[in-house]
């Protein structure tokens, strides 16, 4: 391992080669298409090609195929064993110096949660709910969009309101809304589209844990209004898997490192 190091360090001192690096690890564990990549940091193939290349010699990425796509995704156990190698060579013993605190913060109060769309019109919608709803008194849950539409989209809102939930609350509001020093202190932030996760983004105060659940957008979908209407209900189906698994985690329980690798989980 320590034999990789230099490599690894001098793979990631590019910045093109650290902006794709970034890029999938807010992806993981999706395995992303070149293509993706390529339009989401706006490189040439040949360009991206050669990026990825030496990612994957340096063993910190992994390709495979799919029919005639290329994939790639974070060899998380190599990354996890790269920076395992360089904070033991740093602290000596001692990692309280180099990583953050291990225990989830404010453990007996509630925790705030976002959940991150483009449009936030219907998959962070979902998600909102979703946990408000199932969470009961343990999360301030909130969804905001990189591009937030003006409006909701009314599917989105009659799927809620046909399973029961209320809808009086909603509203779509802009990602900027949850920064700055007035804004709340996130404990846990969710992507749940590709777009929102493409988009490098400033970090976060509070380090807060993070995961992305990605969906496949309703809203995109055409057809007949039974092709539509499934969309949504496939979509909102998910999302209630994933957020119920959520919401049942010990998260009293749990340090930050077998937590951030639960919710990495529930992606698939």
């Amino acid at each position: 391992m320590e034999k990789l190091i230099p490599q690894r360090l001098s793979a990631l001192g590019h910045t093109t080669r650290l902006a794709v690096f970034r890029l999938l690890m807010r992806r993981y564990p999706d395995c992303v298409p070149a293509g993706d990549i390529s339009a989401a940091l706006n490189l040439r193939p040949s360009t991206l090609s050669s990026h990825l290349s030496t990612l994957v010699q340096a063993g910190l990425i992994l390709q495979s195929r799919e029919g005639t796509s290329v994939r790639y995704t974070i060899d998380l156990a190599a990354v996890r064993g790269t920076f395992d190698v360089l904070l033991f060579d740093c602290c000596r013993g001692r990692p309280e110096l180099c990583t953050p605190d291990q225990a989830l913060a404010k453990t007996s109060e509630k925790l705030n949660v976002l959940f991150v769309c483009t449009g936030n019109s219907a998959r962070s919608i979902f998600a909102e709910t979703l946990l408000r709803d199932a969470g009961g008194d343990h999360f301030h849950v909130y969804s905001a969009g990189t591009k937030p539409f003006s409006t909701l989209n009314p599917h989105a809102l009659a799927q809620l309101q046909a399973k029961g939930h209320d809808v009086s609350t909603l509203k779509s509001q802009h990602i900027d809304d949850f920064r700055g020093t007035q804004a709340p202190v996130m404990d846990f932030v969710f992507t749940v589209c590709d777009n929102a996760a493409n988009q490098d983004s400033t970090p976060w105060t509070g380090q807060p844990i993070s995961a992305h659940w990605g969906i496949e957008d309703p809203v995109a979908t055409t057809g007949s209004d039974a092709e539509i209407s499934k969309a949504f209900q496939t979509a909102y189906d998910t999302l209630r898997t994933r957020i119920h698994a959520f919401a049942a985690l010990p998260l009293g329980e749990l340090d930050r490192i077998s937590l951030q690798k639960a919710v990495d989980e529930l992606a698939h």
